[in-house]
């Protein structure tokens, strides 16, 4: 739109992709008329008003924009006529210009000249924050971006409610009611706010917080365009995030805060921990009592908590707390550059001093926190839904059973460890003795023979197993003219017993991908069923060359075998394919996972780009990459009714419709998420003639 152009109510303007339209709407049951932007999905979603707390009575609105490059919401009509309802400044006013009014895919209505922005709508936020909005301060103008409740469901004028970013201390994300604060999200961790959960960081944004001497600011960018999300503030004080369903053509709840009693501002006071799971879910910190216990019995915990013995300055320690989110940030002090002991050390220095953190988590945690007097509004995540580590300064005299128990902890270590060393030096001993046996001549074959009875009897396989040389002689040593076809798991011959008696054999190819487990299936199968088109088992032999591919854990651990274990090596192979390695020669060293589980690491601290292979990365499409990422962890979850089957993979990875979120995998040994008990990797060792099947738990 140009000056010469106008949008009058009933018109509208839709932006390139036709996400957006910018247009005239009465919100609810109201019938007063306002400018705004919405989703055009079904129901329309308004994400920004105008003039929200200036309706128009009628429908002669008019939108139309200056020279000077200012919007202008006129009323027409009436003793009123073009009286301005409604206008937009800009931050460059200038005579004989070309202004243009443009609605870009991303919500942002902007007034521009060539490629300078005179002025946007992601400046002047409502209730909704959209990806690409930046939510805080510009300390040099000193306009501040924060999101505002609408009044009720009718009215879109400013409610009671408002989120936005507090600069002071180390900046944090708190909601307020009028000035009293509601609720906190939270300082920035380096992967999110503090207060929110794991289950929160999706990969399909990129978020980022900026602090320097310039602003200070959150945002969040869609890695997946076609995606649908919209993160706002309810006239009720909630905070939710939705995503848009077009299975359903409804907008879906991801998450709403806050959601439990500890959600709530200071609900316990100062210097105690609110836990949801606990009952109370108030307590003091340790070394704590409640300043008035007759309150604190009758649930009354505002008044918080006060130390017994107070601190000594110089003969003070500290006591670590897991899984925080950390206290009130409003008074702290903060350095980007200090190492945690450095944080400590300058810690113990100020007498005032009673915490510190790391201010960063990512990449083994970074940066420095120091809280002074009291801790405000301390709460605790159930295990494994998020939180850091946080170290509360205590007296020496309250630390002697801590230190002790740290102590115990260590020396339990070094014995463990010890152990482990000794028994892989019995371990390697054992192992040279049995290659030096079996090096000699008829002890390779004999110890296969009898591993192999011994496990075929632990899978209950019933058939009687045959000497290979009894079968190479019925079938002329798998001559071609006894070859009866060919499957896909390899060849069947025609053969004679030395009784007379006619039989089948199928030989497995030496490049089969059928494995020990299939074989199983087969044997035991077939050796229990009878039909008249089907020919009795006589029994089995297995030596030879082969190895399986990816075994699903439900095998490896429990021996059972499911429709949805080809499923599970997809997963791996498409996880292999996108970080262009091996999970058999892959190891995370620092965190002690596998492939798939250094792949579910990423994913669940939002930074999946990080899987892919350097070479894929720059020819690849960030949001494609990201689906497979997505659809391969969701093939290796640990339990096979969790994982789709293939059509729905085929589907997956075809379609662009938004895939449920996966659940840990299998033979993941993080800390943050509960590991298969797999003691060791089985292995299988037969000779080179038939089949070689070794087993590896991938």
């Amino acid at each position: 739109m140009t000056p010469s152009q106008s949008i009058r109510d009933g018109e509208s303007l839709v932006s390139a992709g036709g996400t957006f339209e910018v247009g005239f709407f009465s919100p609810g049951n109201s019938k007063s008329r306002y400018l705004g932007i919405w989703y055009r999905v079904s129901p329309m979603t308004v994400v920004w008003v105008a003039n929200r707390d200036k309706p128009l009575n009628n429908t002669s609105g008019v939108l139309e924009v200056n020279d000077q490059g200012v919007l202008l919401l006129q009323n027409g009509s009436g003793s009123s006529s073009n009286s301005t309802v409604w206008s937009s400044n800009v931050t460059k006013q200038a005579d004989n210009i070309n202004p243009i009014v443009q609605l870009l895919d991303s919500g942002n209505l902007l007034v521009r000249e060539g490629s300078d922005i005179l002025w946007q709508s992601f400046d002047y936020p409502c209730d909704t924050l959209l990806p690409g909005m930046e939510l805080g301060w510009n300390l040099e103008t000193g306009h501040d971006r924060f999101l505002s409740s609408w009044k009720n469901g009718d009215d879109p004028d400013l409610g009671d409610y408002v989120f936005k970013i507090d600069y002071r201390g180390y900046p944090q994300a708190v909601e307020l009611k009028g000035t009293a604060i509601m609720n906190r999200a939270g300082p920035w961790n380096g992967l999110t706010f503090s207060a929110n959960p794991i289950q929160t960081r999706t990969p399909q944004y990129d978020s980022d917080f900026v602090v320097n001497q310039k602003e200070i600011f959150f945002k969040s960018q869609l890695l997946d365009k076609s995606a649908l999300f919209r993160y706002i503030l309810t006239p009720s004080g909630n905070r939710q995030i939705f995503h848009w369903k077009s299975e359903t053509s409804s907008w879906e709840l991801m998450w709403s805060q806050p959601s439990v009693q500890c959600d709530n501002y200071a609900l316990c006071g100062a210097n105690s921990i609110c836990n949801s799971i606990n009952n109370p879910q108030c307590a003091c910190l340790k070394g704590f009592v409640s300043k008035y216990p007759a309150e604190w019995n009758v649930s009354n915990w505002s008044d918080g908590c006060v130390r017994i013995t107070p601190l000594s300055c110089g003969k003070d320690g500290f006591r670590k707390y897991t899984g925080m989110i950390l206290p009130d940030t409003s008074s702290s002090w903060f350095n980007k550059t200090m190492v945690l002991q450095e944080c400590e050390d300058l810690c113990l220095q100020n007498c005032s001093c009673t915490a510190y953190a790391n201010m960063d988590i990512s990449g083994g945690g970074s940066g420095c926190l120091l809280w002074f007097h009291d801790l405000i509004d301390m709460r605790q995540f159930p295990q494994a839904q998020g939180g850091q580590d946080i170290y509360i300064r205590f007296p020496l005299s309250e630390l002697q059973d801590h230190y002790q128990d740290e102590l115990g902890k260590k020396l339990a270590s070094i014995i463990s460890a010890c152990t482990v060393f000794i028994v892989c030096i019995i371990l390697g001993l054992t192992i040279c003795v049995w290659k030096k046996k079996l090096a000699k001549p008829g002890m390779r074959n004999l110890f296969y023979q009898i591993h192999h009875n011994y496990k075929l009897r632990r899978l209950e396989v019933d058939p009687p197993a045959f000497d290979l040389p009894l079968i190479v002689k019925a079938t002329n040593n798998f001559s071609g003219t006894n070859k009866l076809g060919e499957g896909g798991f390899g060849s069947v011959y025609k053969g004679t017993l030395m009784n007379g008696q006619d039989i089948a054999v199928k030989r497995l190819s030496k490049n089969s991908d059928q494995g020990l487990e299939e074989f199983k299936n087969e044997v035991s199968l077939i050796a229990k069923l009878q039909h008249r088109n089907l020919v009795n088992l006589l029994g089995y032999c297995i030596q030879g060359g082969e190895k399986i591919g990816y075994m699903p854990p439900e095998y490896v651990v429990h021996g059972h075998f499911s429709m949805k274990s080809d499923v599970f090596s997809f997963g791996v192979i498409v996880l292999e394919i996108i970080s262009g390695k091996k999970i058999n020669g892959f190891i995370d060293h620092e965190h002690f996972v596998n492939l798939v589980g250094h792949a579910w690491r990423l994913w669940t601290e939002g930074r999946p780009m990080k899987l892919i292979d350097t070479f894929l990365g720059e020819r690849c499409t960030p949001s494609e990459v990201i689906r497979c990422i997505h659809v391969g962890l969701l093939c290796v979850q640990r339990k096979p009714e969790d994982r789709p089957d293939m059509s729905a993979v085929v589907l997956m990875l075809n379609g662009e419709k938004l895939l449920p979120q996966p659940k840990a995998p299998s033979f993941y040994t993080g800390r943050d998420v509960e590991a298969d008990s797999l003691s060791e990797k089985l292995k299988l060792f037969t000779k080179n003639d038939i089949s070689l099947t070794i087993l590896e738990a991938r």
